[in-house]
């Protein structure tokens, strides 16, 4: 699935604020109607400067003001390329991210940056349903998409219970499939939370987007056949990678 231009483009300045503003709209504009391809590299900032008659100075600034709501990124040596994707992940009852990636054609996993056992603080307790204090399996983990990073994710898991879920992820790639081998066949979210935020700088790192620009982050609880929670999860998403559809009658 490929990102579109003209919502995006609202989030610039009035193109009659300056020559840098109206040259940004004039290229979100060229990218929307497709004159720019997903995963075209842009003309240089020579290029660009004398087309609309300015410095590379006021082409550098117009650039990196669709670089900050994610219509291009620019590579060191190599030149501004457009976007070339945005997946759309579906918020259901189940919810799966390696199925949504497969919907869209996209080769996807997840890697665990860092695990350990920690004692649960008083929000974690809470969506776990346990003691404040109990100890939880922390995993810190990266899933990507076509290459690209797409989310970073703090996760918690009730012990004993979930012990040593950790390996089993790093083996799958899969946080589903390590449930199943801990024998949960099945399992439901109950609630997603959305709201946009700036990422943290490691946060933002991870997801190879500046941190001035705003990221989607995802609160969420899953739940087992019998209702017990399971897994307590907040997501940061790559706003400019990632579309959320929530689906209230999704089951599969």
């Amino acid at each position: 699935m490929t990102r579109t231009a003209p919502s995006s483009a609202l989030l610039l300045p009035d193109p009659g604020h300056s020559f840098w503003a109206r040259i940004a709209h004039e290229l979100a504009d060229a990218i929307g109607s497709g004159i720019y391809a997903p995963g075209e590299r842009l003309p240089s900032e020579h290029s660009l400067a004398e087309q609309f008659g300015v410095n590379r100075h006021t082409i550098r600034r117009s650039l990196a003001s669709l670089g900050q709501i994610g219509l291009v990124r620019s590579t060191q040596g190599s030149g501004t390329y457009v976007e070339d994707f945005a997946v759309d992940l579906v918020l259901g009852r189940r919810t799966r991210r390696r199925q949504s990636l497969a919907q869209a054609g996209l080769p996807g996993g997840m890697q665990v940056l860092a695990s350990r056992s920690l004692r649960a603080s008083a929000d974690v307790a809470k969506a776990l349903e346990i003691r404040s204090g109990s100890t939880v399996l922390h995993l810190q983990v990266i899933g990507d998409g076509g290459g690209q990073p797409l989310h970073v994710s703090d996760r918690y898991f009730p012990c004993p219970r979930f012990a040593g879920l950790d390996d089993l992820v790093r083996q799958s790639g899969s946080i589903t499939q390590a449930f199943a081998e801990r024998g949960v066949a099945d399992y439901t979210r109950r609630q997603s939370r959305i709201s946009a935020r700036l990422p943290e700088p490691d946060v933002a790192a991870h997801l190879k987007q500046p941190a001035a620009r705003p990221a989607l982050y995802v609160s969420s609880v899953n739940v087992d056949p019998e209702g017990v929670p399971i897994e307590y999860a907040c997501t940061w998403f790559a706003g400019d990678r990632v579309t959320l559809t929530v689906d209230h009658d999704h089951v599969a």
